[in-house]
């Protein structure tokens, strides 16, 4: 299976995730190191360049995905009484 990098919404606004995934028709596919990066094209232009990078600092590990353009969002942040 390749690497779906898909968009999650969330309070603090959307985020950038992956999830093992199947080539859909509307699929950018990309081939990063061996290994295989799915995008819907809609949100590959959305998005614009998107990096995924692994992160282990001793406290957090885990990989971090960055978009080059804004996704939105906008949430209520840490102030939230909804």
């Amino acid at each position: 299976s390749a690497l779906r990098v898909y968009l999650q919404p969330g309070l603090s606004g959307p985020s950038l995730r992956l999830v093992l995934d199947e080539p859909k028709d509307n699929d950018e596919k990309f081939e990063v190191e061996g290994l295989t990066y799915l995008i819907d094209k809609g949100l590959g232009e959305q998005s614009g360049t998107v990096t995924v990078d692994y992160v282990d600092n001793g406290w957090q590990a885990g990989f971090v995905l960055s978009a080059a353009n804004p996704l939105g969002g906008g949430g209520c942040g840490t102030s939230c009484s909804c």
